[in-house]
Order: structure tokens, then sequence, then C-alpha cells
């Protein structure tokens, strides 16, 4: 079942957009091969509708400063909704943590974690568990180097939707 409605040059906007970030009306008008002012009022509809919920620069942290990544698993005590509340809340105001996912199976969140060393990144440990949001374990993972970072290949998921 189609979930979208939208048609295959809608798809193309979307992913020269996902790809380039804000580009020019030209650009964009080029890489989806449309002329620019439907290929702009497609992306205005776009953009209106909700498809595009922002704009983001891709920073080359490596570039700037040292830095330790770090995945971290976690499993609350207590599976109550207040619970799962009061953790998400808690997650949302520190700012180290860059990712957060609930997950089903036998942890309930993944956490990416980006801290200027693994002493800051214990601080920031202690400062969670000292928070009261009952974390019953938790396991950590040191990442070594990226392998690969990215995003769907729209046309290729939507595909499957058809």
């Amino acid at each position: 079942m189609k979930k979208t409605g939208l048609d295959a040059t809608d798809i193309r906007i979307l992913s020269a957009v996902q790809s380039h970030g804000q580009i020019s009306k030209s650009r964009l008008a080029e890489i989806v091969n449309l002329s620019p002012t439907p290929c702009w009022e497609r992306l205005n509809r776009l953009k209106a509708a909700g498809f595009i919920t922002g704009y983001r620069a891709d920073i080359a942290l490596n570039k700037l400063c040292d830095f330790t990544t770090v995945i971290v698993t976690v499993s609350l005590a207590h599976h109550r909704k207040a619970d799962f509340d009061r953790f998400e809340s808690h997650v949302r105001t520190l700012d180290e943590i860059v990712e957060c996912m609930a997950t089903g199976g036998g942890m309930d969140y993944v956490m990416k974690v980006i801290s200027p060393t693994l002493t800051t990144f214990q601080e920031l440990l202690n400062k969670l568990f000292s928070a009261e949001v009952e974390v019953d374990r938790y396991m950590t993972y040191i990442a070594v180097r990226q392998v690969k970072t990215g995003h769907p290949n729209l046309a290729k998921l939507l595909a499957r939707q058809a």
C-alpha cells in the first residue's frame, strides 16, 4: 500500500535535498531534471506538507577537536510509561547524548554519546544514574572509527511499499 502519495519526481526532490541540503533552485532543478519554477513549487509543497523537517550541516568534528564516541545500551528497572517518560525527558536535557532510540528486545534504549574524554563520559553516566531514572543495567561500546553513516535510499525504501 502506497503511504506517501508522492510521485517519482517528488521522491527525486526529497533525495536531492537529503543528499545536498539547501541548494539553489537551478541546481535542484538540474539534479531532478525538471524546470526550476515547477521544481521549486514542488519543494515548497513538500515542505508545507511536513516531508522536510529541517536542514543541517554535517561537521567534521575530528578536524575541530579530539572526542570519544560511545554507544550505550540501557535497560530500565521498571517498564511503566512514567518510567520511560522520565528517562526520555532526562536524556533530552543532556547535550552529550546526540541520539537515543527506544528499542524492543533485551534493552530499552540505544544511545550515541559524543564526549570530549572518557572521564567526561563517566561523569555523564554518573549524572544519568543519579537522576532517579532507575537504570537497571547498561553496556557501553567505545567506537574506534566510523565505518558508514548516511541516509536511506528513498526510492529503494518507497519502492517496497508500492
